[in-house]
């Protein structure tokens, strides 16, 4: 039976491109979605849902406010009891633990440690049809897409680019994450060279991660998780260089990893000059395989139907 659902996309640059591989899934296994962006004008369609589907808090947020009535499907990816997870994040928690809303936890640990009504666990996927190797010339030596929001983090970064000024950077943000990084560091032409704006859609950050040699990557929330961008740079085939989370076993331990700001410039150094398809290629496959909308999706809609 085909479904008929009401996807909300939210606020939130990440939460918008996490949400929009679910979409991608919705319709690739034969079902509709109609979409309301939360940064736009909109009118609430007058349809017959069966779902409302939506990151964080934001479909149970929407179906209260106006009285919809409806079961939701929920994706979580930040931790569920801190405002990362969202607006309503105090005051719609509880309704995790009613009939009718379906959620699914990016991590691994923290569902098992859970005790919400129909919560499962789902890792991130990605629309890879979408998320491939375009095979663009490379512009970016290291990419960084998100906020450099922690002392640690934009610290690391401001010593990354110190210590390694012949390598060509590239970051990613929001204008509001950018001048407030700005705002907190001594040498700001070290922030704004390497500035490149900010993107909100799938196929702009596809172009934006072929366009790089490696990614790196700082997992800030959840105990084994790996976020969002982990899926997206190994499906482009670009290296992606993290920091060490007991899921890196989903991609059979083999790329690389640092525990230390120094070791984490030996990688960048060395895999500046060698060759990485070695890791790239099976880690699509993996992906190709796994953790794709189409398969992720299904797995989804089965649960709560």
């Amino acid at each position: 039976m085909s479904l008929k659902i009401l996807g909300i996309l939210p606020h939130s640059i990440g939460g918008r491109l996490t949400i929009s591989s679910i979409f991608d899934g919705i319709v690739l296994n034969g079902h509709s979605v109609k979409i309301l962006d939360l940064l736009k004008d909109f009118v609430i369609p007058d349809e017959e849902f069966d779902f409302i589907v939506g990151y964080g808090f934001s479909a149970i947020k929407f179906n209260k406010e106006n009285n919809l009535n409806l079961k939701t499907i929920n994706y979580f990816s930040d931790v569920i009891e801190t405002p990362a997870a969202g607006s309503g994040y105090d005051l719609y928690r509880e309704c995790l633990y009613e009939d009718g809303n379906y959620s699914f936890y990016w991590d691994r640990e923290l569902t098992k440690k859970s005790d919400y009504k129909n919560l499962f666990y789902m890792p991130h996927f990605v629309n890879t049809e979408i998320y491939k190797n375009l095979n663009l010339e490379k512009e970016y030596d290291v990419m960084f897409a998100g906020r450099l929001d922690t002392d640690y983090r934009l610290n690391s970064f401001v010593n990354l680019l110190k210590s390694l000024p012949n390598t060509n950077f590239a970051w990613f943000a929001i204008e509001k994450h950018f001048k407030e990084a700005l705002s907190r560091v001594e040498d700001k032409a070290l922030i704004e060279k390497v500035y490149k704006g900010f993107i909100d859609n799938e196929k702009d950050m596809a172009v934006a991660i072929n366009k790089s040699k490696m990614v790196i990557n700082f997992n800030s929330q959840g105990i084994s998780s790996l976020n969002y961008r982990t899926f997206q740079t190994l499906a482009c085939e670009t290296l992606l260089i993290s920091d060490e989370r007991e899921e890196l076993y989903l991609f059979k331990n083999i790329i690389p990893t640092y525990k230390s700001l120094d070791d984490l410039k030996e990688i960048i150094r060395y895999y500046s000059c060698n060759d990485y398809s070695k890791i790239t290629k099976p880690c699509r496959k993996i992906i190709e395989l796994n953790y794709n909308s189409n398969t992720c999706v299904k797995k989804m809609l089965d649960k709560v139907n």
